[in-house]
């Protein structure tokens, strides 16, 4: 079968690869579609960053070469033994992460937070940018019929969205500030309105991202035209987001949302950095801000999909791009590099 194997950065190919087999417990699933996450783009512009180059991952036990891929959907086509909750044929979708069950986190249920956490399609094995690929049972989870594999392919990274709002403060009526209108600050959005937000600012250079803002009901700021904070406090009348989510992994767009937040407000941080941001502590101090980290998801992903296949959550503006796994690395990761209209590009194995 063919498959998309990170190898370095920049170094990511199309190869024949040996089907993976089934052992007690995994389930093996004909891939239909399979999106390209910010995770995924970070690791070919700037990686390894999670990938395990040389020392193999603490919990999987691989090193890279890795076949990438954490957001995908598909169809059952083979079960192991001791498999009881999932049948051939099944519609599935994929909660990607790979942990312990033993550590303190584990142990509490906040299983994203484990000491020793892989990514499927990251941490040595994987993933979904293949035609076949194999996960655990208890990594599986069912979308009714009438849910497309397209949507059910995002439900992964609308789980990152609707984790974040979750952790955060945000009341009913309440104005936030969304920086970075990619993906994940889309989904931001709108788990943002459906949380109960009035008003939504969404931060973002791309004019096309700004659009899809826009028709998701959020007030849409230029950065490169305007100054950001003025703006927001501004049409705040002199208040400040409630609550402002990072969602770029840029030092500046940080330092906007600190000057963008109100006083005792909430600055919510779910992208990943390449390179470690200053913070200006005393800004912290002097406006009694609430600083909170938000990393994947727990405990969510069947919520998602009810609210994805329900359309209480319309993710289907996101996808600005379909292609197929042979021309993953130029109309995929490269488009995604060089082409600010791209919001999420599926791809079809």
């Amino acid at each position: 079968m063919k498959a998309a194997i990170w190898y370095a950065k920049k170094d990511i190919r199309v190869e024949e690869v040996d089907e993976p087999t089934v052992h007690a417990g995994d389930v093996k699933i004909r891939v239909a579609w399979a999106g390209i996450c910010g995770s995924d783009l970070h690791e070919y512009v700037a990686g390894p960053i999670t990938i395990p180059a040389d020392t193999p991952h603490p919990l999987t036990k691989r090193t890279a070469p890795v076949i990438m891929g954490h957001e995908f959907a598909g169809e059952v086509v083979e079960v192991g033994k001791d498999v009881t909750q999932v049948s051939v044929g099944d519609r599935v979708t994929v909660e990607p992460m790979i942990t312990c069950g033993k550590c303190k986190a584990c142990r509490q249920g906040r299983y994203n937070l484990c000491e020793v956490i892989a990514a499927f399609g990251m941490s040595g094995v994987g993933g979904g940018f293949s035609e076949y690929t194999v996960v655990s049972e208890n990594m599986i989870h069912k979308i009714p019929e009438h849910m497309s594999y397209e949507l059910a392919a995002l439900v992964e990274p609308t789980a990152v969205a609707m984790h974040a709002v979750k952790l955060s403060h945000l009341k009913v009526g309440d104005t936030v500030a969304v920086f970075g209108a990619g993906p994940i600050g889309l989904l931001t959005i709108q788990a943002s309105f459906l949380a109960g937000a009035k008003k939504v600012f969404a931060i973002e250079l791309s004019e096309e991202r700004r659009k899809v803002a826009t028709k998701l009901g959020a007030v849409a700021i230029h950065p490169a035209e305007t100054n950001v904070a003025e703006d927001i406090m501004k049409q705040t009348n002199g208040e400040g987001a409630d609550v402002s989510f990072e969602a770029t992994g840029v030092p500046i767009v940080l330092e906007q949302a600190v000057n963008s937040t109100k006083m005792g407000g909430e600055i919510v941080i779910e992208s990943l950095w390449e390179s470690k941001p200053k913070l200006d502590a005393n800004s912290f101090v002097f406006k009694e801000l609430h600083l909170v980290g938000s990393i994947g998801y727990r405990n969510i992903f069947p919520t998602v999909i009810e609210l994805i296949a329900d359309g209480k959550l319309d993710v289907s503006d996101l996808i600005t791009k379909k292609i197929t796994l042979d021309n993953i690395v130029e109309e995929g990761f490269e488009s995604l590099l060089q082409e600010k209209a791209q919001v999420k590009i599926l791809i079809e194995p």
